[in-house]
């Protein structure tokens, strides 16, 4: 029997699918994707994790009580901030009972968080961002619940913990609420199409002054293996964000790149604004045969409208993790094209 038996929680998001990826072609893991519809690639367990009796006779049918590491990845969203936290944290919580329940001897949890954990969803936030140091915001707040949930558990003797922080996670999940790398490249499209300048649509200071940072997925997915590995990532928090940048000087290669005629800054809704393109967006789906996901959830405009409209600077920390030993990095803006490319080639997003 392969020694590491990993369950992907989440695993038709963003994180999931490089997390998948990652796993299936080693030969010293045996992954199981738990998501609501089912991975062509690997066993999918089909639960729906706000189902606590459901989520174990789910895990029990799939016989995955040999499960030794649990990816968490899995998120909910909607009903404010209250709803979110106790939805949320119960998910995480009915997942762990239920393997517990079918007799599944965890050696270890990877929790994934954002920089939301530092309180940026409710306004500036001093940087640079520090795992042990920035005092706890008033919550809710799903992730500081999540994370009370597997200090608890590692104090009982259960297993293993820990958490990796990324920000503005880039990859090629289609139909992902939270991918600047989408909404880039399908904005990038109907400039094309329309006839536009691809103008930034935030302000001229977050366009010039304001620090950004984003994760590449597939990085994340090998810092993940790390986290679930290493005896010095146990019981702990990182960060992992690759180096900060400034949109100006991204967004102007991207114009480059993408053969896009640059203008300057324009501050817009794009929740408010790109609805109105619908239209555009199902010529260009019809022409390039884009996949068959509906306008209003292919790309996260609402999104967007918070990564460029963050008017101070968003920076991790990255020294605890170099100094436990996962150093890898990639390029920030090189990751973003190669994720914007790969969405095209895939038909997730028009050229």
């Amino acid at each position: 029997m392969t020694q590491n038996v990993a369950l992907v929680a989440g695993a038709s998001g963003i994180i999931g699918k490089a997390l998948i990826e990652e796993l299936r072609d080693r030969t010293d893991w045996h992954v199981r994707a738990l998501a609501r519809r089912g991975d062509k690639l690997v066993q999918t367990v089909l639960a729906d994790l706000t189902d606590r009796e459901g989520t174990r006779a789910a895990l029990d049918a799939a016989a995955a009580s040999d499960t030794t590491h649990v990816f968490y990845a899995a998120y909910a969203s909607g009903g404010g901030l209250a709803e979110e936290d106790a939805t949320n944290g119960a998910m995480l919580r009915n997942l762990l009972d239920g393997l517990e329940n079918i007799g599944a001897r965890l050696d270890r949890v990877v929790l994934y968080q954002g920089a939301k954990i530092y309180g940026v969803h409710l306004g500036p936030v001093r940087s640079p961002f520090y795992e042990d140091d920035n005092p706890r915001h008033l919550g809710p707040n799903f992730y500081q619940t999540q994370e009370a949930e597997l200090i608890a558990r590692r104090a009982a003797g259960r297993h293993d913990w820990s958490i990796l922080r990324p920000d503005v996670v880039i990859g090629d999940a289609a139909g992902n609420a939270m991918n600047i790398a989408t909404v880039i490249g399908a904005y990038a499209a109907i400039c094309r199409a329309s006839g536009a300048a691809f103008r930034f649509p935030g302000s001229e200071k977050v366009y010039r002054h304001v620090f950004a940072q984003l994760t590449d997925s597939r990085a994340l997915a090998r810092a993940s293996l790390w986290a679930a590995k290493s005896p010095a990532a146990a019981g702990e928090a990182f960060n992992y964000v690759h180096e900060p940048f400034r949109w100006e000087r991204v967004w102007t290669r991207l114009a480059i790149d993408l053969e896009l005629s640059l203008g300057p800054p324009l501050p817009i809704s794009l929740a408010e604004h790109m609805p109105l393109q619908a239209d555009l967006w199902a010529k260009l789906a019809s022409e390039q045969q884009i996949a068959d996901v509906p306008y209003e959830k292919a790309v996260g405009w609402r999104f967007g409208d918070f990564v460029f409209g963050a008017e101070f600077d968003v920076v991790s920390d990255m020294l605890k993790i170099r100094q436990a030993g996962f150093t890898e990095t990639v390029d920030s803006y090189n990751a973003l094209l190669d994720a914007i490319r790969r969405q095209q080639a895939a038909g997730i997003i028009p050229r």
